[in-house]
């Protein structure tokens, strides 16, 4: 059996078994990396290594351990009782300001699962008191965490560009970004009309019973964090600078201004995100190294046409994330795309943009974290059995549609 054969299998078996096994995915590919790499392609231990990006790791810190600080000094319950406050009384607006508020967390360097698992309590709770449909309230969280979780930033979007720029693709942070914007805002607006959107459009609150908050006034520290979100993403972009050294340095500036306050900052880093792309990332690599990608990307070209091919990778995605990590997903399926950019004529930018956006939809599943979490947080004017069967229902027509029409969008059309 040739290497990238192994290689393929050791993949299999490591999404099965980090699926049915609470076991971080990163550290059980740290342990395929090596069994592989030593075994089957003969490396060293130092070549295996070598794999794993700092500059990606750097970046999942720096942005996490930001996102704690502002989490901690109120800085996103300040974002949250502005938001609610702002829609004037307007009920109908409410599900729209839990899908903005999420999607600006992930956009400024949220986990996707943190984002949900902070405002989705919120969001579940106004659909009970207002008499919001559960349903549509969940999933636009969800909606809302994948919308933003693409930003240059972001999580996702600091994956999908590393990746991008390790394999030598065209950078497409903008296409990628605004992609999963647009698919996503389609997808909560679809919602908004099946599910009762529009009853509640006549309905009013008292904007100062959302949150008290906001009465408190907004503190300096506060003001300062939302410069510093701000500065990270114009030094960083404008002027060319690592995401990683920038937020991780905004951080560090925050921390010893209150440094009691947030002394426990480091301890809310995302280490088990850490860990996981840490691990596989280093996978990855390992997979190129015994061919894999291309030897997948060849066969999928070979059916005739890339177009085809890129259709049944934008599946492979969807199907496998809902059950897994999309975390996990991004830096091993991206490199499967490049024999089909290689050689079909296939636009690098949309193509990848609608392998990630296909990986990620899929995360209302309620096998996945994020669906979990909204099932976890289920309003008592629904039951959990009830609750459970329309967000399955709801994640089988996202797995079985999505990927198609996401193709049909972005890469069909030749753009």
């Amino acid at each position: 059996m040739g290497p990238e054969w192994v290689a393929i299998l050791a993949l299999v078996a490591l999404f099965v078994v980090g699926t049915l096994l609470p076991i971080n995915m990163g550290a059980l590919a740290y342990v395929a990396a090596w069994l592989v790499g030593v075994y089957s392609l003969h490396l060293s231990e130092k070549e295996i290594l070598a794999g794993v990006s700092g500059d990606l790791i750097l970046t999942l810190i720096g942005v996490t351990y930001l996102f704690a600080i502002a989490k901690n000094n109120g800085t996103v319950d300040l974002i949250v009782a502005s938001a609610v406050r702002a829609v004037g009384g307007r009920v109908a607006l409410i599900p729209w300001v839990m899908f903005a508020v999420t999607a600006v967390l992930t956009a400024i360097g949220a986990a996707s699962p943190a984002a949900c698992a902070i405002i989705g309590p919120i969001a579940l709770g106004f659909a009970a008191r207002y008499k919001i449909n559960p349903l549509m309230m969940g999933m636009f969280v969800v909606h809302g965490a994948q919308a933003g979780g693409f930003s240059p930033i972001s999580i996702y979007g600091t994956i999908t560009n590393s990746v991008m720029a390790d394999n030598k693709l065209p950078s497409s942070e903008l296409t990628i970004f605004l992609s999963s914007l647009v698919v996503n805002l389609v997808l909560a607006v679809i919602l908004f009309v099946v599910l009762g959107g529009r009853k509640l459009m006549s309905q009013r609150l008292d904007a100062d019973e959302a949150s008290t908050t906001g009465r408190r006034g907004v503190r300096g520290e506060q003001v300062l964090t939302l410069v510093a979100f701000l500065a990270v993403a114009v030094v960083a972009l404008a002027f060319d600078k690592n995401i990683g050294f920038v937020a991780i340095t905004a951080a560090v500036l925050l921390a010893m201004l209150s440094p009691n306050q947030h002394k426990d900052a480091v301890k809310q880093i995302a280490w088990p995100t850490v860990l996981l792309v840490a691990g596989v990332s280093t996978y990855a690599a390992i997979l190129t190294e015994a061919g894999s990608p291309e030897f997948v990307g060849k066969w999928a070209a070979g059916l005739g046409a890339a177009v085809i091919g890129a259709l049944i990778l934008c599946y492979v995605g969807g199907v496998v994330s809902a059950f897994a990590s999309s975390t996990a997903l991004l830096p091993v399926i991206i490199p499967i795309a490049i024999p089909l950019i290689g050689h079909g004529g296939i636009s690098a930018g949309f193509f990848v943009a609608a392998l990630v956006v296909a990986s990620t939809i899929v995360d209302v599943s309620p096998f996945s974290t994020n669906g979990a979490l909204m099932l976890a947080n289920r309003p008592d004017t629904i039951t959990e059995s009830l609750y459970y069967q329309q967000i399955l229902t709801y994640s089988m027509i996202v797995v079985a549609a999505g990927p198609l029409l996401v193709w049909a969008a972005l890469v069909a059309p030749g753009w």
